[in-house]
């Protein structure tokens, strides 16, 4: 039987919805959650993922201002603008987008984001505070709307063996966290495999849910799934396609089409954890507001 598909867009829209009364009574108090973009360069992918940002922003009632820089920005220049963003009361979530030209120092940059508007959750601040299951931090948007996902799917994470494939600071470490915190959504038993794990395949299939964040393009085969098993799939990646107009498509790291052979639920790419990752970065920043109006 084909596995259910766990629809991304529609989660996020129902977050969204949930979010629209707390920013309308935010403006009643004379406090519009505010979140700004900084995009450095022209990277085509960032652009279009900043500008899918800045909409659902607007669809929410939240203010939204997007600082794009050029690819020459130095960094001095690009720490002065985090600087001036870190003390504008209407600014209440940043975020700068990655990557940055690599003549600038990504790290440096991301720890002189104030960790109170740090809605990226990449400050070691919140890092720390994820890592230790200190609610008080903000949790990377990714791995975060990967947890909405599996509580709103009624997918039963509590005593599960998650297995999540990719070990980045952005996904794979934080993904971790969350699953083994203790409460909803948490008290998973985690594996986490990466490029040195040896027999992955026989890793993979042992997984209640499988998380896959690698970036290579439909690594995860239909026989690397263990029957039954929730299939969440991160990645992202262009694919040549002649047959279409563009010429290229959209996949997974997860081969689709067999995968949903064999799991009992999975994310769909394009669809599945994109929008997700959206809905929980302005999840955040209502967060940052409401703390903000509360001081």
């Amino acid at each position: 039987m084909p596995a259910k598909i766990i629809c991304g867009k529609e989660i996020a829209q129902e977050i969204r919805a949930e979010l629209r009364p707390e920013v309308e009574k935010l403006k009643a108090r004379g406090v519009t959650p505010g979140l700004a973009v900084v995009l450095v360069g022209g990277d085509p992918a960032s652009q279009v993922y900043v500008r899918m940002k800045g909409r659902a922003c607007e669809e929410t009632g939240m203010l939204s201002e997007t600082v794009r820089l050029p690819e020459t920005t130095s960094e001095d220049e690009l720490l002065a603008t985090v600087d001036r963003l870190n003390g504008d009361p209407k600014i209440h979530g940043m975020i700068v987008q990655l990557p940055v030209p690599s003549h600038i120092d990504a790290n440096k940059v991301l720890r002189r984001i104030d960790p109170r508007k740090d809605v990226d959750g990449f400050h070691l601040e919140n890092v720390g505070k994820v890592a230790i299951g200190d609610d008080s931090g903000f949790a990377p948007a990714t791995p975060a709307g990967v947890q909405q996902m599996l509580l709103r799917s009624g997918v039963e994470t509590s005593g599960a063996h998650a297995v999540i494939v990719g070990r980045s600071n952005i996904v794979g470490r934080p993904m971790a966290s969350l699953l083994l915190q203790k409460g909803n959504g948490g008290d998973a038993t985690v594996t986490v495999c990466h490029s040195r794990t040896k027999n992955i395949g026989d890793v993979t299939r042992s997984a209640d849910i499988l998380i896959v964040a690698i970036g290579r393009a439909q690594f995860v085969t239909g026989d690397m799934v263990r029957p039954g098993a929730v299939v969440i799939d991160v990645g992202v990646n262009r694919v040549d396609d002649p047959s279409t107009d563009k010429g290229y498509k959209l996949v997974g790291d997860v081969d689709f089409d067999a995968a949903s052979e064999v799991a009992s639920a999975i994310t769909p790419v394009p669809g599945g954890v994109g929008p997700m990752t959206v809905a929980m970065l302005l999840y955040n920043t209502v967060q940052a507001a409401q703390r903000w109006a509360a001081t």
